[in-house]
């Protein structure tokens, strides 16, 4: 292989990880972005279940609440 030969098939690989780096980059600040959601999404989800737990202590009837069934 002659120098310029392998001076070509240098800067393609080059050129080849400047892409691989470049799209590293983005992938890394959209599984940063997703991350912010992630913990965004599941702080609202807690909020929401501490809620749900001091206003409503069961959705179940109590039996004397309850109505017979129509056959009774």
């Amino acid at each position: 292989m002659e120098l310029s030969e392998f001076e070509q098939k240098f800067e393609q690989l080059e050129t080849k990880l400047a892409y691989q780096e470049a799209t590293i980059e983005e992938l890394n600040q959209e599984v940063r972005k997703q991350q912010i959601e992630t913990d965004r999404l599941k702080e609202q989800l807690k909020l929401i279940a501490e809620r749900l737990k001091t206003h409503q202590t069961s959705i179940i009837a109590p039996l004397s609440e309850e109505t017979p069934p129509p056959h009774y």
